[in-house]
């Protein structure tokens, strides 16, 4: 009697505002408050109803029957906000590399796309990382976006993957660094940020079945690290949960994942998202830790609205699991400054050049140059003729697609495949503006430049014989949903490089591509360069590295094999299938459980050390228009640890910048782990003694017992190199003490 009693009265309370007094209204509406005495006081005065408002959000447009919520701008989120208690409403977009319109939400809006996240890590400084998340935030805070669905970490375990594109490579150290730099420049404009997607949800293929089975410590030393350093230097607002499924369990149903690492053994205090339509069963989301259900009506039932409410009123959950969401939910609101009024200024064409900028200074910066033999490159003024060849050089760029595709101003310069609309999502294939062609044309001025499509072959023969130069762009997308089937470039693309090169011409190919590829063309080409998907502003950030106007100087975050046959998993059971629409694919009909335990934490560039096989191209490899050495290495301890000393000059005769390595090996024996970096800019005949701060995990291994990272006593080696597999450089061993 006492419990019906109790229920009847919790549910009238559900439909009543609390009384505001003047002093809990200043409390919560005081920016001089700590955020937990604002959230605490907020709590107090709002009604059941309101509480479990806030723990769903919607899509944010019209979709099938569901339709666009009132006060929505049109994005992939929208939770509605509270007038009465003055709450903001949440307007989430998918943003990893910039503020998205998915299927034309926002009818005709375009943004600033950035180059791909091989590009931004690829930089080795994070400080590129911090200029693009402020670029995203900003861009979104024009279109009344406060929260960006980006922060995408997941390691690069496969290189068929198709969202390695949005990733930050490999390492996870480096990954963790560059994307807490994304999330902070983000949320020093008062945008929320995410991390995602936690954790394991390393390929596309059967996404929503596919189980990551690994062990505890190699999963604290791998993928979660990463995850973990991100938190530590950013403090995202949310986490998103993934599709998939970790030791059998989804993500977003996962206790471990959810409370017992993510809130007890890291002590995060932002909420948990779900990835959208990732609640597959919402009385398991709601005990494993989530704590908002997204991008309704995705999943099948809206679990966290009135269902849940209804336990909540029947005593059969209590309140305080409902506050408890709501800490982690409001907190960061209030942390982010998101209740006090922001200045959102009209998008200016000042704006959009400066932010164009930022993408094609990035570009500049971590594009790859892969082969320069007999210095074809830079090319040189006074040329007479260039032939450009293939990849729709004359009108842009190639963008990765699905939920991270960017959409430029003016639309795609290329005309879809099909239509851009849900049923054919995540197509049409993309393209920003900025044409390298017309780039190049203005950077060589005194030089005729000429272009064909190369579709027909024999013409592409004819007009190479007629060039002092050809330079092929040859391309392959990569999209959300679909894996490469393998690392091998459309039939097409080999064929027109092939083409190029019988005219005996020097030929140089730069690659718009979202993975590692085969090139059984290598050896009849001058030169390589690996633009990746290079962003808005890439046209010409390509042509100012062609030119020597730019020095490439970005570096590899994922090792490119020489087959398939060198990964951990040579084939993978669906790999290569179309699992668009994403919503409703058919369950796969083969084993969908992947075996991480074969690499464990030795993910890319570790593997390869631990199996003792030679990559294409190695994990931080990269040329350059000059010459580095490193000469001395010295290991001291500082107030953060360790820190590394080494002088770097430039031989050369250009200014660039080098990328300075520290890889270490443990006394365990263990695979060799880049433990510090830095990017260091030089004019030519300069040094510089610089110091570089030693990561502490790079030194540890994760102890399950204590659930600690442990530094054991021995003989450390240090080393400092151009890359993963070079072994030339200064090195000594140090014994240092358990910690």
């Amino acid at each position: 009697m006492k419990r019906k009693l109790a229920a009847m009265m919790l549910a009238t309370a559900c439909l009543t505002p609390v009384p505001i007094t003047a002093h809990a209204q200043q409390v919560w509406k005081n920016p001089d408050a700590t955020p937990s005495e604002r959230v605490e006081s907020l709590l107090k005065a709002t009604t059941l109803d309101e509480k479990f408002a806030m723990l769903t959000s919607e899509w944010g447009a019209t979709y099938k029957s569901h339709k666009k919520p009132i006060g929505a701008v049109g994005s992939a989120g929208y939770s509605a906000g509270n007038k009465r208690l003055g709450i903001p409403a949440l307007q989430s977009t998918d943003a990893g590399l910039g503020v998205t319109n998915t299927v034309n939400m926002r009818p005709g809006d375009g943004a600033t796309g950035l180059p791909s996240g091989q590009v931004i890590s690829g930089t080795f400084d994070p400080a590129f990382g911090y200029q693009g998340g402020r670029m995203i935030a900003t861009e979104a805070a024009h279109r009344g976006l406060n929260e960006i669905l980006g922060g995408g970490i997941n390691l690069v375990r496969d290189p068929r993957g198709g969202r390695n594109f949005e990733y930050e490579g490999e390492d996870p150290i480096l990954a963790g660094d560059v994307a807490a730099a994304l999330v902070n420049g983000a949320q020093d404009q008062h945008v929320l940020s995410t991390i995602k997607h936690y954790a394991l949800n390393s390929i596309e293929t059967a996404r929503r079945e596919m189980s990551s089975v690994i062990d505890e410590q190699p999963m604290h030393e791998s993928d979660l690290l990463a995850v973990k350093i991100a938190i530590d230097k950013s403090d995202p607002a949310s986490v998103m949960c993934g599709y998939n499924r970790v030791n059998g369990v989804h993500d977003c149903l996962d206790p471990y994942l959810l409370t017992t690492v993510l809130r007890q053994e890291w002590g995060y205090k932002g909420y948990v998202m779900s990835d959208w339509g990732a609640v597959y069963d919402g009385d398991a989301a709601w005990k494993a830790g989530l704590d908002q259900q997204s991008g309704l009506p995705l999943d099948k039932e809206a679990w966290f609205g009135d269902y849940m409410k209804k336990k909540v009123v029947a005593g059969e959950i209590p309140v305080s699991s409902v506050d408890e969401k709501l800490r982690h939910i409001l907190y960061p609101m209030f942390r982010n400054g998101l209740f006090e009024a922001h200045a959102r200024p009209t998008e200016t064409a000042k704006d959009i050049a400066q932010h164009t900028e930022v993408a094609q200074k990035i570009e500049e910066a971590g594009a790859v140059l892969l082969k320069n033999d007999h210095d074809i490159l830079p090319l040189k003024q006074g040329l007479r003729k260039i032939l450009v060849i293939g990849g729709h050089a004359d009108k842009g760029v190639m963008t990765g697609g699905g939920s991270s595709a960017v959409t430029p101003r003016g639309g795609s310069p290329v005309r879809g495949d099909v239509p851009n609309d849900v049923q054919h999502w995540p197509r049409p294939i993309g393209y920003l503006t900025g044409a390298p062609l017309d780039a190049l044309k203005a950077e060589m001025p005194h030089t005729q430049v000429t272009f064909l499509p190369g579709d027909d072959l024999d013409a592409v023969k004819k007009a190479a014989k007629k060039a002092d130069r050809v330079i092929v762009f040859a391309s392959k997308w990569a999209t959300e949903v679909i894996d490469d089937a393998d690392l091998s470039m459309p039939h097409h693309e080999n064929a027109m490089i092939e083409a190029a090169t019988t005219a005996g011409k020097p030929v140089i190919v730069v690659l718009q591509t979202g993975n590692p590829v085969l090139m059984p063309w290598a050896d009849k080409v001058d030169a390589v360069l690996e633009a990746w998907f290079p962003g808005s502003g890439g046209g010409k950030a390509i042509a100012r590295l062609l030119t020597g106007k730019v020095n490439p100087s970005g570096r590899l975050t994922t090792t490119w094999p020489v087959s398939v046959s060198q990964l951990p998993r040579p084939e993978v059971k669906g790999m290569g299938l179309d699992f668009s629409p994403f919503i409703n694919h058919a369950p796969a009909d083969y084993d969908t459980q992947i075996d991480l335990n074969i690499e464990g934490a030795n993910v890319g560039y570790r593997w390869f050390s631990l199996k003792g096989e030679k990559p294409l191209y190695p994990f931080g490899y990269g040329l350059s228009y000059t010459s580095f050495t490193h000469t001395g290495l010295k290991i001291d301890p500082s107030e953060d640890g360790l820190v590394a000393h080494t002088k770097v000059s430039n031989t050369g005769r250009r200014a660039g910048a080098d990328v300075v390595q520290i890889y270490v090996n443990l006394p365990d024996g263990s695979p060799e782990r880049l433990a510090g970096y830095l990017r260091v800019q030089l004019a030519p005949g300069e040094s510089k003694d610089v110091t570089i701060p030693l990561s502490s995990y790079a030194l540890a291994r994760f102890d399950t017992a204590s659930k600690h990272w442990v530094r054991k006593a021995g003989a450390y080696r240090f080393r400092v190199a151009t890359n993963s597999f070079d072994n030339a450089g200064p090195s000594l061993t140090s014994e240092l003490a358990q910690k």
